[in-house]
C-alpha cells in the first residue's frame, strides 16, 4: 500500500511518502479499514519530532496519524458490531501504526458508524478532537447544565468541538481566540468572546466552574484565579499542580485521551442530530503531509488539517 512513514525523528523533512508499504495484519477483534481520509493533530509532529519516545512503545518505520475515516474491508473473526462495507471513522491505539495510509487496521471497539451526514474528510476531522473534548468536559470535569464553562484556543481542533459540546450540555460558555475567529466561536455557541490579544481573561471571566485547558504555561497559571470555589481546572497539555490547586480551594486534572468507540457513537449522534460539526482549516492531499505538519505546528489552525487519502 501506499503509506507516509519515518524513518527516524526529527523534522517535516522525515515524513516519506512510500509506495510498497506492507499491509497491516490483523490482531484479534481487529478490523481493517480503507483510509479515505486522515488529520493531523499536535500529537503526530511531536511524535514526529520524538518528544514523546520515552512515554510511547513505537518502533520505526512508524506510520502517524490518529483520525481516520474509511470503509471496513475485513474483520477479526471475533468481530459482531461492524461488517465489509461499513463506513467507520476512529481514534485508533496511538501505540500502533496510524492512518497516514490506504490501510489501518484498528481495534473495533476503538472505532464507529461515522455519522451520516459528514463525508470521509468531514468525518475524519472529529475522532481526536471530539474525545478530547468529551473526556475532559464530560468524563473530568462533569459539566453540568448552568455552569460556566472557559474554554481556551476555542477555534482550534479541540476547541471548536469543545465549545459545542458545551452547549450541548446546557452550559453558558467564555471562549478566548483571536479577534480574527471571533465570528466562527460566537457561531459556535460561544455566549460571550474574548480576544486574548487584547484583553486579559482573568480581568472579565468570573466565577467559572470548568476551566478547559489546551494551552498549559502562563495560560493555565492564569486561570485558576477565575474559578470559583470548587470549580476544577482540566489540562490536556500539562498536569495541573495539586498544591495550586488546594491554594485556590479548587480542583485540577489532566487527561490523556484514550480511544473509545462507544463515545465516538455518542458524538456521531450529536453531529447527525445538528448539535456538533468539525471546523476545518485545509485540506491537502497525502503527498503534501509535510506541509500539512508545518501548518499544524504554528498553532494558528482554525481548526483540523485534513488529508485526504483517497477519492
Amino acid at each position: 500500500m501506499k503509506a507516509v512513514r519515518i524513518h527516524a525523528y526529527g523534522g517535516p523533512e522525515v515524513l516519506h511518502h512510500e509506495e510498497n508499504v506492507p499491509l497491516p495484519t490483523l490482531e484479534p477483534k481487529d478490523i481493517l479499514i480503507r483510509v479515505r481520509a486522515a488529520a493531523v493533530n499536535p500529537v503526530d509532529w511531536k511524535i514526529r519530532e520524538g518528544y514523546l519516545q520515552g512515554a510511547l512503545r513505537h518502533a520505526l518505520p512508524l506510520i502517524l496519524g490518529w483520525d481516520v475515516s474509511g470503509e471496513v474491508v475485513e474483520v477479526d473473526r471475533a468481530v459482531t458490531e461492524f461488517k465489509v462495507g461499513d463506513e467507520v471513522y476512529a481514534r485508533p491505539d496511538i501505540e500502533r501504526d496510524g492512518g497516514y495510509a490506504e490501510y489501518i487496521a484498528v481495534k473495533a471497539s476503538d472505532a464507529a458508524h461515522k455519522p451520516t451526514r459528514l463525508d470521509h474528510l468531514h468525518a475524519a476531522a472529529v475522532p481526536l478532537a471530539a474525545l478530547t473534548a468529551w473526556q475532559s468536559l464530560v468524563d473530568a470535569a462533569q459539566l453540568q447544565a448552568g455552569q460556566t464553562v472557559l474554554i481556551h484556543a476555542a477555534a482550534g481542533g479541540v476547541g471548536s468541538l469543545a465549545v459545542q459540546l458545551a452547549k450541548a450540555r446546557g452550559a453558558r460558555v467564555i471562549a478566548t481566540a483571536s479577534a480574527l475567529n471571533s465570528g466562527i466561536v460566537t457561531e459556535l455557541g460561544a455566549d460571550q468572546f474574548i480576544d486574548y490579544t487584547k484583553t486579559h481573561f482573568e480581568d472579565v471571566a468570573t466565577d467559572v466552574d470548568v476551566v478547559f485547558d489546551t494551552i498549559g504555561g502562563d495560560t493555565q497559571k492564569r486561570s485558576w484565579q477565575v474559578l470559583k470555589p470548587g470549580g476544577i481546572l482540566v489540562s490536556v497539555v500539562s498536569p495541573p499542580p495539586e498544591a495550586v490547586a488546594a491554594t485556590h480551594g479548587v480542583r485540577g486534572a489532566f487527561v490523556f485521551i484514550r480511544p473509545s468507540g462507544e463515545q465516538l457513537t455518542q458524538i456521531a449522534d450529536l453531529i447527525d442530530g445538528g448539535r456538533m460539526r468539525p471546523v476545518i482549516h485545509t485540506v491537502l492531499p497525502l503527498a503534501e503531509v509535510r506541509q500539512a505538519h508545518v501548518i499544524s505546528q504554528t498553532g494558528h489552525a482554525r481548526g483540523k488539517i485534513v488529508l485526504q487519502v483517497a477519492e
